[in-house]
């Protein structure tokens, strides 16, 4: 009875235990999740307030939905590609125009920039615990912040992301180990392709990464891996190539126009607004529109925390062991790559007048500067762990100075890279370290503190955004109701009214003193032109309105007005 039955071995009976998430990891997909349901929750709430720009490339990705017209760049300029409206142009087929539609593919680009920031901070070497708060960083969403993660304006949302794309790369492609090479460059080239079409901005970053990857890789470049890069590369940069060896337009004589090379602005606005005003504002330290004097104290430490940086990845990379491909090699010349790429889109903004003249609206320029947070924070966070752990714990000291994390990729171990916090140095290393590390978690609490803080003013004056977006729909309603098709406004007020009624209204611009204005698409002017019955239409307040209200009365030709919250629409009297 017994002959047939064999007896299995007990590990096959023995019950697994269910794997779990390490405990920071979990706690950084929950703060992963809390940042990006803020920014949706913003969306519905109307926040960011959107503008004629984004609308601009609303309609583009509703001229492609429906197969009208293939832009390349942005509506009425030759640069800044128009990626963001064919990422938006299926939903817009499905779901029709509206801000929300524009911004969901915006949205997505954030969430994927979280998760390969946090992806990137490992492959450098970080624990899970600094990657953490790299996170929780870059979670926090202040004005100027998610005005460049959320507005669908062209260039900024997929800036980021790709950025961290490339470092990653980098880091494969130069780390040893077995793989499939030639996809990383092909990916690597494409990447940098289409970031070159969408936004030159980021070229500081492609630059170091790219002499990174020629100083480790040469030999590869030299062959098959060269040729795919560059081909790759051409094909991510087709649609910029195309049309400016069809149209004869220089693409970068373009983007120093915009920003600003034709009014010169003093050295010491440029400065100002470079240095003292750009990186609180772009890292998401800045109320809605403004810098109050206590957020500045960003602009003191952002330089200090960047030089430090790079000599401490600098150190690092020379301590490192010769084979260029050893992963701790690997790590400290990326982060030097990261940070010089940093220190080069800061040097742009400094030398362009935009920073002297606009230095609020302009700092979006610096958006990309969060692609370095997992290398800048770096030295804060060598000195002020050791600090946390000895609190935290009864082990030796001597131990906890000596652990750091584990690459999961590489499998390495190293020492600290900042030498004063060796627990080898005797009594006075000791207080040094203990005296850097309280300075380091001071610095780090006032990132997060000052974050939380202008995330907080953001939430405050979300009521008042979604009450304008109210007052537009309800123009939108008005206009629909009294059977206006056809209309002249300002600049900010025109093809944010087309892309609202999805074309039904068609907007001219006209300047205050009721002269055309600048017209993206030439097309609506003459439409517009051709209709005797054309209504004007002015935000109630504006110069435009005060302009048009000499033009109402009872005489022949006159205009009749009708009032809408916030907004005046004046009609040609029939």
């Amino acid at each position: 009875m017994t002959a047939g039955v064999r007896e299995e071995p007990r590990e096959a009976v023995r019950p697994r235990t269910p794997r779990r998430l390490p405990l920071p990891t979990l706690l950084a997909l929950l703060v992963g999740f809390a940042g990006v349901g803020y920014r949706l929750a913003l969306l519905f709430a109307d926040v960011p307030p959107t503008n004629s720009d984004e609308a601009t490339m609303g309609l583009a990705a509703l001229h492609i939905a429906r197969g009208d017209g293939f832009p390349v760049w942005f509506y009425g300029q030759a640069y800044m590609g128009t990626l963001e409206a064919y990422l938006a142009a299926p939903l817009v087929a499905l779901a029709g125009p509206s801000v929300l539609v524009l911004r969901l593919p915006t949205l997505a680009l954030y969430a994927l920039f979280l998760l390969l920031s946090w992806r990137l901070t490992r492959r450098l070497g970080g624990d899970r615990w600094y990657a953490l708060l790299v996170v929780a960083v870059l979670a926090l969403g202040a004005d100027r912040v998610v005005k460049n993660q959320l507005i669908a304006g062209g260039g900024y949302p997929e800036l980021n992301p790709a950025g961290a794309a490339l470092a990653l790369l980098t880091v494969g492609l130069c780390v040893n180990g077995p793989g499939a090479r030639l996809p990383r460059w092909a990916a690597w080239g494409l990447v940098s392709g289409v970031l070159l079409w969408v936004d030159p901005l980021i070229l500081p970053y492609v630059l170091t990464l790219g002499v990174l990857l020629v100083a480790w890789r040469w030999r590869e470049l030299a062959g098959r891996a060269g040729m795919v890069l560059a081909g790759t590369l051409l094909l991510g940069a087709a649609p910029m190539l195309a049309d400016s060896i069809r149209h004869g337009r220089n693409p970068m004589a373009a983007v120093l126009a915009a920003g600003g090379a034709g009014s010169p602005a003093e050295w010491a606005d440029r400065l100002y607004g470079a240095l003292v005003l750009g990186p609180p504002l772009a890292m998401g330290f800045c109320s809605p529109g403004r810098c109050a004097t206590w957020q500045l104290w960003w602009a003191v430490a952002f330089p200090v925390l960047l030089v430090l940086a790079a000599l401490t990845a600098w150190h690092a990379l020379r301590r490192a062991s010769g084979d260029p491909g050893s992963a701790e090699r690997v790590s400290a010349g990326v982060r030097l790559a990261l940070l010089g790429g940093a220190a080069g889109v800061l040097a742009a903004y400094a030398v362009s007048n935009a920073a002297g003249q606009t230095p609020i609206e302009s700092s979006r320029y610096l958006s990309c500067l969060a692609v370095a947070v997992p290398a800048l924070l770096w030295p804060l966070w060598q000195a002020a762990r050791p600090l946390a752990e000895v609190a935290a714990s009864d082990r030796p000291a001597e131990r906890q100075f000596a652990e750091v994390a584990v690459s999961e990729e590489g499998g390495y171990r190293h020492l600290p890279e900042v030498e004063s916090i060796k627990a080898t140095g005797g009594r006075a290393a000791g207080r040094t370290a203990r005296v850097a590390g309280v300075g380091a978690l001071a610095v780090l609490a006032g990132v997060l503190g000052t974050g939380v803080a202008a995330t907080v003013d953001v939430v405050r004056a979300a009521p008042a955004v979604h009450a304008e977006a109210d007052r537009h729909r309800s123009l939108v309603d008005t206009l629909g109701a009294l059977d206006v098709r056809n209309v002249r406004g300002g600049y900010w007020t025109c093809n944010r009214l087309t892309f609202a009624t999805g074309e039904n209204v068609v907007c001219a611009v006209v300047d205050d003193d009721l002269t055309p204005g600048f017209d993206r698409l030439p097309a609506y002017r003459r439409e517009v032109s051709a209709d005797p019955d054309a209504a004007w239409v002015a935000p109630a307040g504006s110069p435009l309105a005060a302009r048009l209200d000499e033009r109402v009365g009872a005489e022949s030709g006159a205009l009749d007005v009708v009032t809408v919250a916030g907004w005046r629409i004046y009609l040609p009297r029939r």
